[in-house]
């Protein structure tokens, strides 16, 4: 089910929901189903570059299995 935007158009608050159908979105405000969908960008993964490296505090552990300051080691 996909996750969708939406702004109540009674007491115009904005608003995220999990549906399977448009009709099933409720304002949980004030429980009305006069809504406008909204126009949302899907979000993107964000990809570390081998010129860009691990940006996390060097006096720290490492960040994760992945992380580039391991294979500094």
């Amino acid at each position: 089910m996909p996750i969708y935007e939406y702004s109540c158009r009674k007491c115009e608050h904005v608003f995220e929901a999990l549906v399977d159908d448009d009709n099933s979105a409720v304002c949980p405000e004030c429980a009305t189903k006069d809504l406008e969908r909204l126009l949302s960008l899907p979000g993107r993964p964000v990809v570390a570059s081998a010129t860009n490296g691990c940006k996390a505090d060097p006096s720290m552990p490492p960040c994760g299995s992945m992380c580039r300051r391991l294979a500094a080691q």
